[in-house]
């Protein structure tokens, strides 16, 4: 992020001069450098840029364009992201309606739209409205890319969940098994979305009692995401502290104890 931010700035600056401060170019520019400091959870820096670019695209562009809808999108996942759902759900609803008027109802990034509103509403425990929104988004990715492709995969995973934090494990379990053959197959097995999928469906096998069906999955995630993504990493730490829960319910608690040490230490070191 120290080697990136610099550069963002200086695309902006130069942006500004030879372009003018309310062209279309711009407001690409001060997107990127919104999404760095949302990264770093820099929120309060990142909010002026969206607004600002948002309000570049609506007056060069006009108030029903796709990058318009792009826009309200970004600042609405700037709010969700800090817990502003009141705030971020207009902005959710008015970017879909835009997609949906400018590129029809059966485009991906309507099913984008669909999928980031049923997000919000899962996040507040609004189980029902986000199972209907992520249906529908789950058939328009089908539809317009095809039943393998890993954006599907993403779509069956994210219904799964909302299954799995409502207990309803049986309608979960097809979906995450589906999701994670697509992404082996698409993806190769050493992926990290591949590991993912893993350390979900040992989560649905854990809460259920299947121990012996979860702890193959946990080790296997793990493995993936250290050679991936390297032993340090935030995702390897939080398939340890998952694996360390199945040692303890298991009774295991010295193999639990090492596991959570270990994760402690890599989450110790991203403070």
């Amino acid at each position: 992020y120290a080697q990136a931010e610099p550069l963002y700035k200086r695309s902006l600056a130069i942006m500004e001069k030879a372009l003018g401060p309310d062209h279309p170019d711009v407001a690409t520019s001060l997107d990127n450098l919104a999404a760095l400091y949302k990264e770093q959870g820099r929120y309060a820096q990142a909010e002026p840029l969206y607004k600002r670019s948002l309000a570049i695209r609506e007056k060069a562009l006009g108030p029903d364009h796709p990058d318009v809808a792009a826009s309200l999108n970004n600042l609405a996942a700037l709010y969700k992201e800090q817990g502003q759902y009141a705030q971020a759900e207009p902005l959710y609803q008015r970017s879909l309606a835009i997609s949906e008027k400018a590129l029809g109802p059966d485009h991906p990034d309507v099913a984008a739209s669909l999928n980031n509103l049923a997000d919000l509403y899962r996040a507040q425990g609004h189980y029902a409205p986000a199972e209907l929104f992520y249906k529908r988004s789950l058939a328009v990715w089908e539809k317009a890319l095809g039943p393998d492709h890993p954006t599907v995969a993403t779509a069956l995973n994210n219904l799964a969940v909302l299954y799995d934090d409502q207990g309803q494990y049986a309608q979960a379990e097809p979906l995450y098994q589906r999701s994670l053959a697509i992404r082996e197959k698409v993806l190769g097995p050493d992926h990290p979305d591949v590991a993912t999928s893993l350390n979900n469906l040992a989560w649905l096998y854990m809460a259920q009692g299947r121990y012996a069906q979860a702890e193959p999955l946990y080790k296997r995630s793990l493995a993936i995401m250290e050679k991936a993504l390297g032993p340090d990493h935030p995702s390897v730490a939080t398939v340890l502290s998952n694996l360390a829960k199945l040692y303890r319910k298991t009774g295991r608690e010295d193999e639990a104890k090492a596991l959570e040490g270990q994760a402690r230490m890599i989450q110790a070191m991203k403070r």
